[in-house]
């Protein structure tokens, strides 16, 4: 059971909702400097879990070694030992969970062990061909890193890095038109029935993800004010 001295009812618990490219990692970090909040995702959990050999890890290990999708059961149990930590204590962002109602259902009763709830499920909404330029314009220096873009960001001098100096760049395979659009389609049709979900519950919160990120970052942070007050 989770430790409501280390957790308490107060400490929001917040899910960020978007599909990939949506700015999600960045404005969880953001969130993380300015409140304290600790960012949880399901695949960070897992490899900690596992490197730390904890009963959940092992039995999330043995799954992975199958070959096999881990179970939400594992999911949440490494989720309420996580949750116990100290330094959740003011606050969680989830990023990639839950992905559907079975998940949201039992990560409520997870929450509910200690008095806890969802706070806010935050919708970062975007156009979806506006994103498949984002995404599909991405490269990057082959040699620090810098990134780049076809449209909104190009070298100011072609060819080399404005950073390093490199003249090596790359991309990622899956960041091409047709595989963002095939991306973008399967999140819809996987988190519809979440935002329906988080409506019927009042929680649900849509903001524009398409301005700029001290925008959106400024909208998130009044979101968790409230959630705090």
């Amino acid at each position: 059971m989770m430790d409501g001295a280390n957790t308490p009812a107060t400490a929001p618990v917040l899910i960020l909702l978007g599909p990939p490219g949506a700015g999600k990692g960045t404005q969880a970090r953001m969130l993380e400097e300015t409140f304290g909040l600790v960012q949880l995702s399901t695949g960070d959990l897992l490899r900690a879990a596992v490197a730390a050999g904890t009963e959940a890890g092992q039995r999330a290990k043995a799954v992975m070694e199958a070959g096999e999708l881990v179970s939400d059961d594992i999911v949440i149990a490494i989720l309420r030992d996580r949750l116990a930590e100290a330094d959740c204590a003011k606050g969680v962002i989830l990023d990639g969970f839950p992905r559907t109602t079975v998940q949201a259902e039992a990560l409520d009763g997870l929450l509910s062990e200690s008095g806890q709830k969802i706070n806010a499920a935050v919708s970062l909404e975007v156009d979806d061909a506006a994103m498949v330029t984002r995404i599909s314009g991405r490269y990057t220096c082959g040699a620090c890193g810098e990134g780049y873009h076809d449209s909104f960001k190009q070298p100011a001098k072609a060819g080399t890095c404005d950073k390093c100096g490199g003249t090596e760049f790359k991309r990622r395979a899956d960041d091409n038109a047709e595989t963002v659009a095939a991306r973008l389609e399967a999140y819809h049709a996987q988190t519809a029935p979440l935002i329906d979900y988080y409506a019927a519950q009042h929680a649900l919160i849509g903001i524009d993800a398409m301005g700029e990120i001290e925008d959106i970052a400024g909208k998130l942070a009044a979101i968790v004010k409230t959630a705090t007050a």
